[in-house]
């Protein structure tokens, strides 16, 4: 199956701007880990998800990628962004079980692995035809329970189970590559716990898609994607403080003319 690049990268463009939106409304919200993670999310959802399969975002401080989509495609309303993080709304700072749309509460780092392995095994058993898609960050591998989840996703088999590792070599105010140097290589350690894996490009649609379409499908699979936190804002891109700032309306405006003249 081939899919439309440009189609993908146009819809990631005002999924940028709708977050933008949002964050002139809220003092304090997580854009940069959602600009992270929208490639993906917006892979799994436009090109990869069927109706039986489950879409997990384990890494819960992205979920405003998740709600926007969500609102594309007619899940929720506009009135459930507008009441965004607002008491009187339903839509909080990570997703909740019983949104329309939201399979599971996460955010709690080192549950949704977890989670999408039980609901895979479950399909399995019921011999039905359904994967799950996880979405999880990479300070999600510092949990002992994210690692219990992978080697058991492996003694089961859940090769229905496709995860994508948001790569993006921060964990809340610090780098990875420098608190955590042992962290690495990640597509070794996940090979040797049983699991296809493959690094790529993870703002990259077609190469991402191209890597899902080649794998092999005989175990679960993840793809650990390379991203830049804050991606499509300069003065969001690799700068920590991001991970809890709303831009001021100064900073609004330049996010969004960079997003205009990307889009040309």
């Amino acid at each position: 199956m081939i899919m439309d690049a440009q189609a993908a990268k146009q819809r990631c463009i005002e999924y940028r701007k709708r977050i933008l939106d949002i964050s002139q409304t809220v003092t304090a919200l997580h854009v940069a880990p959602a600009f992270s993670c929208l490639e993906i999310t917006d892979l799994i959802y436009h090109e990869l998800k069927r109706d039986q399969d489950t879409f997990l975002m384990s890494k819960g401080h992205g979920c405003l990628i998740q709600y926007v989509i969500l609102e594309k495609l007619g899940v929720l309303s506009s009135e459930d962004l507008r009441l965004y993080c607002n008491p009187a709304g339903r839509l909080g700072a990570h997703p909740d079980y019983g949104v329309p749309g939201i399979a599971a509460s996460t955010g709690s780092l080192g549950h949704g692995t977890g989670i999408a392995v039980g609901m895979a095994y479950a399909h399995k058993l019921q011999k039905q035809d359904a994967n799950i898609y996880l979405v999880l960050s990479d300070g999600e591998l510092q949990e002992g329970s994210t690692w219990e989840a992978i080697a058991t996703a492996a003694n089961l088999n859940t090769n229905n189970l496709i995860a994508f590792l948001d790569f993006n070599d921060f964990s809340g105010l610090e780098k990875m590559s420098d608190g955590h140097p042992a962290f690495y290589p990640i597509v070794e350690k996940l090979e040797a716990f049983g699991w296809e894996a493959i690094e790529v490009d993870g703002h990259d649609a077609a190469a991402m898609h191209n890597a899902l379409q080649k794998r092999s499908g005989n175990k679960p699979f993840m793809a650990v994607c390379n991203t830049i936190k804050g991606k499509g804002a300069s003065f969001m891109e690799n700068v920590a403080i991001w991970h809890y700032r709303s831009p001021n309306p100064d900073e609004y405006k330049q996010a969004l003319a960079e997003l205009e003249i990307e889009g040309v």
